[in-house]
């Protein structure tokens, strides 16, 4: 076994392509999975993507051949124990996790890192309770780790800098383009996303506009998708859950605080694609922009068609959120300005990331959050280094 090698523990659809980018690194790579022939079901899954990689000119055969020949399937902790790091890609289950690095705790050297595939959980929670607490960071790959590039290594406050500088390299083997993040909810990239829904949301909330011109908007500034059409695309659900997991963790802070549209939304069965009705319906091929007066009732309906504000009008106060959330994180050491703009790119697929939309909103926002604030409260409290922020974006 190398020193180079690398353990992945969940053989999932993250685990496995987790395992495909490690192995096109050219690190010898284990996985395992503690379900019987499930290890050896994602090896399948991974040959079969290396292949159709290939195909597609991702890369060559003979890297997808060579790719394959590194990967093998374990049914034992024990096989992984000369690993140098461990990749957990399991539930998001804190005890599952934390049960898990101490199970591997016991077969490994202290040398050996741990990073945690998490999303929405702590590392520091995950690292509590495992020996060597300096060996457990998070390496936090987005969704399929073969195509987006972006992988967040997460610093918890007992993170060693042998360990972070181990997954930061190996993120860089594999050919991803590594950020440094804080221990903090979200980390960088799903937190920085929060007011492109929020936001948003409370715009259909104050019959501002509808849904399907917020989204006409938002593409014709750049954006793949409109924000309610992502929300349809991820579930409206799993974003409500992730959305009261952030108002949480966060201290209950007025701007991360979900809206009554979400959980009325997820009251009426209307959860996106996957049901078929979500802001749009689905029942009929295209997507229709979706009648929500009966679904969703408001003092203020929100508007149907294309009718409401003007362009200006919804991107100055969906950019100035964007931007305001990006001061809150600088204050809290979140990640370098550098780094949030390529979370944001490479993680969302973003035209421009927040530091940059600060520069292009410019001192507008601070005064139109200031406005808002005074009208709405809480949620549009400009951050304390918004001032700063737009200054020296300019």
């Amino acid at each position: 076994m190398s020193e180079l090698s690398v353990g992945v523990l969940g053989a999932g659809t993250m685990g496995a392509g987790i395992a495909q980018i490690a192995a096109l690194g050219g690190r010898e790579t284990l996985l395992y999975d503690a379900f019987e022939g499930a290890a050896e079901r994602g090896v399948e899954r991974l040959a079969e993507a290396l292949a159709k990689g290939a195909a597609r000119s991702r890369w060559s055969e003979d890297e997808a051949a060579a790719a394959r020949t590194r990967v093998r399937a374990v049914e034992s902790l024990e096989e992984l124990a000369a690993c140098a790091i461990l990749i957990e890609a399991a539930p998001e289950d804190l005890e599952l996790k934390r049960e898990l690095f101490r199970a591997v705790a016991a077969v490994c050297g202290p040398a050996t890192v741990f990073a945690s595939n998490t999303s929405s959980l702590q590392v520091a929670d995950i690292a509590a309770g495992v020996p060597h607490p300096e060996r457990v960071v998070g390496m936090h790959f987005f969704n399929p780790p073969a195509l987006m590039k972006l992988v967040e290594v997460v610093a918890a406050p007992a993170s060693g800098d042998a360990a972070l500088a181990a997954t930061t390299e190996l993120a860089e083997a594999m050919g991803r383009t590594p950020i440094r993040a804080k221990d903090s909810p979200g980390f960088v990239a799903n937190r920085l996303a929060r007011p492109f829904s929020l936001e948003s949301l409370r715009m259909v909330s104050d019959g501002v506009a509808s849904p399907a011109r917020i989204d006409e908007i938002v593409r014709g500034a750049g954006f793949r998708m409109g924000p309610f059409e992502l929300l349809d695309l991820i579930g409206i659900d799993v974003n409500l859950t992730i959305a009261r997991s952030f108002f949480a963790q966060g201290g209950e802070p007025e701007r991360w605080r979900p809206t009554a549209i979400q959980e009325a939304m997820v009251a009426a069965g209307r959860l996106g694609r996957k049901s078929g009705h979500g802001f749009y319906d689905y029942d009929r091929g295209e997507p229709v922009p979706a009648d929500l007066s009966a679904a969703v009732p408001h003092p203020q309906s929100p508007p149907q068609g294309n009718n409401g504000a003007d362009e200006a009008e919804i991107l100055d106060r969906l950019f100035a959120q964007i931007a305001n959330e990006a001061a809150f994180a600088l204050e809290e050491e979140v990640a370098s300005p550098a780094d949030m703009d390529t979370a944001m790119r490479l993680g969302f697929n973003w035209p421009r990331g927040p530091i940059e939309i600060a520069a292009e909103i410019g001192p507008r926002a601070l005064e139109l959050l200031t406005a808002l604030e005074q009208e709405k409260g809480a949620a549009y409290a400009p951050a304390p280094g918004l001032s700063r922020i737009i200054s020296s974006s300019g």
